[in-house]
């Protein structure tokens, strides 16, 4: 019998700060549900774990902007997602906050024990105050000019046109988000993680990674060649994880760049407590054939393939990630899509659009794998139609209606195949072969190309054997066309079913659940439905397109 490997799909956690766009999902959603509905049908015990990150500084300064609480801010976008989730067939085994007691927990014991590895130290020292409205700014709180690409409005964290991980002393001509002052450098006492003290054994980990995307350690070398610089790990706030010392007096907090990756960690033991079995989460973290896979978007590769396995090492005993395959940026009308400035289509918005079956597809073909990718509601709607309608939603139809019209209600049992049949069977078999290969590679645009290379081999066995014309001259032979129509078909869903969930469990009646990852028998007797569209073709010009973006953060 087949070993069940556990493994860990970890997603980028969302602040809950704002409404998230299709570049959001493309980016780290869909891909790590494709990869872990795929695991589960091949037998694997899979654990995918996220949630929604509820101590980002945007969170608050949009609180701060609208006069309501972070709290407010929270419960509005986390409900948003988990709906948006539901209706898009995540398949979360666990989809949490890090607003939890069980995660401030989590978070404590490791600060506290890599404080007494000595990998967590005090330091004074200077950062930005807004002399205005009289307190320290979290670098979400700076804006200023990206001394690396010029961009106007680049955060004291991060710049979002180019990407860069910044720090807010690095900005020209910073500005607080509070009340436009220049804000002033004036000593304050932080704990700091010593991430220097892990640039050569992060450097000497990831040569020993195989597989991963080269422009995931291409920008991880460039970090540990610089060598890893440590970082401040709390900030002068009243929102986010209580420090477990005292040290630093009130109004000092865990920095959500240091707890959010610890998320995966308290999302696993908060999934094991709510089975039942406290335990349940070391099967994953405390085991060395276990894999751990991190779906995040480009800008996440630091935190992600440096940052938290520095963390981990400093914690000591848990397992390490096993690759990170991080997506690059997808473009909407030519401009990054990037919640923080406004730009793409939100999710919330592309769900009125389209169907979420149809959506997904539309997406998953335009996975920014290894390059940016530029979307639209146009080429959105051209996929649908010209691919996922034309190639896999006419082969349903077509099949299921010859297959009531010739062999009535009910799969014959057939006779003697001819050698065309036989080939398209083992073309069946060898495409779900080739698609496991490529999503095991996190190649999925890649594993949707053969599933849907499968589907067109139906539609051309059909047209050479034209099982419409035989019926009459032929009955025999025409059903022994349709029922390995049918067969492949099968197979093809299979193959379908981590992209497409709805339509596939559309399919239930004529084949059953789809429980593994090989092509169903079809056997003589099954009752054959009525042939109904899987999906609408899209007609842009009765859209109603005046939705909006997602909304900055």
């Amino acid at each position: 019998m087949a070993v069940r490997v556990p493994v860990l799909v970890a997603v980028a956690w969302p602040y809950a700060s704002g409404s998230r766009h299709l570049g959001h999902l493309a980016g780290a959603y869909l891909p790590a549900d494709v990869y872990a509905r795929y695991q589960r049908l091949a037998g694997n015990d899979v654990l995918m774990v996220s949630g929604s990150d509820v101590h980002g500084t945007p969170i608050t300064v949009r609180a701060d902007a609208e006069g309501v609480t972070p709290s407010e801010i929270v419960e509005r976008y986390h409900s948003e997602f988990c709906d948006q989730w539901e209706m898009l067939g995540i398949s979360w085994d666990l989809y949490t906050t890090t607003g939890t007691r069980n995660h401030a927990e989590v978070t404590q014991d490791m600060f506290l024990v890599q404080l007494k590895n000595g990998h967590i130290d005090k330091r004074v020292s200077e950062q930005f105050y807004d002399p205005v409205g009289e307190r320290f700014l979290p670098d979400r709180y700076i804006e200023g000019t990206c001394p690396r690409c010029g961009y106007g409005a680049a955060r004291g964290d991060q710049c979002e046109h180019c990407g860069s991980t910044l720090d807010a002393t690095d900005l020209i001509e910073p500005r607080s988000r509070i009340s436009g002052a220049v804000p002033e450098l004036r000593p304050t006492e932080h704990f700091y993680y010593r991430y220097s003290d892990f640039t050569e054994r992060v450097a000497d980990w990831l040569k020993t990674r195989r597989g991963w995307r080269p422009h995931v350690l291409n920008s991880s070398f460039g970090w540990t060649n610089e060598g890893l610089k440590d970082r401040a790990i709390t900030r002068d706030l009243d929102w986010g994880v209580e420090l477990p010392v005292d040290d630093l007096g009130e109004e000092k907090r865990i920095y959500v760049w240091y707890d959010a990756v610890i998320g995966y960690l308290s999302a696993s033991k908060e999934w094991a407590a709510r089975q039942g079995d406290p335990d349940a989460w070391k099967r994953w973290w405390h085991n060395d054939e276990s894999r751990h896979l991190y779906f995040v978007g480009k800008d996440n590769i630091p935190f992600h393939a440096m940052l938290w396995p520095a963390q981990l090492m400093g914690y000591g005993g848990l397992h390490l990630p096993d690759n990170v395959p991080a997506n690059q940026y997808v473009t909407f009308s030519g401009a990054k899509m990037a919640a923080g400035r406004g730009v793409g289509l939100a999710i919330g918005e592309g769900l009125r659009l389209f169907e979420p079956d149809a959506l997904r597809y539309a997406l998953a073909a335009a996975l920014p794998e290894h390059a940016d990718t530029e979307v639209s509601i146009e080429e959105i709607a051209r996929r649908i139609n010209d691919e996922l309608v034309a190639t896999w939603g006419n082969l349903v139809n077509r099949v299921l209606s010859l297959a009531q019209s010739a062999l009535g209600g009910a799969v014959p049992k057939v006779g003697e195949r001819h050698s065309s049949d036989a080939a398209l069977l083992s073309a069946a078999d060898d495409a779900l072969r080739e698609e496991a290969d490529c999503i095991e590679r996190v190649e999925l645009r890649a594993g949707l190309r053969c599933a849907m290379e499968a589907a067109a081999r139906v539609n051309a066995y059909l047209n050479s054997n034209e099982p419409w014309k035989l019926a009459s001259a032929d009955p025999d032979r025409a059903a022994a066309v349709l029922v390995t129509a049918l067969e492949a078909m099968a197979g093809v869903r299979t193959g379908l079913a981590p992209y497409l969930p709805f339509s596939t469990a559309a399919l239930d009646d004529l084949f059953g659940p789809v429980e593994r990852w090989e092509r169903p028998a079809v056997p003589p007797g099954t009752r054959l439905p009525k042939a109904e569209p899987l999906f609408a073709k899209v007609d842009l010009d009765a859209m109603d397109l005046a939705g909006d973006g997602a909304e900055p953060d």
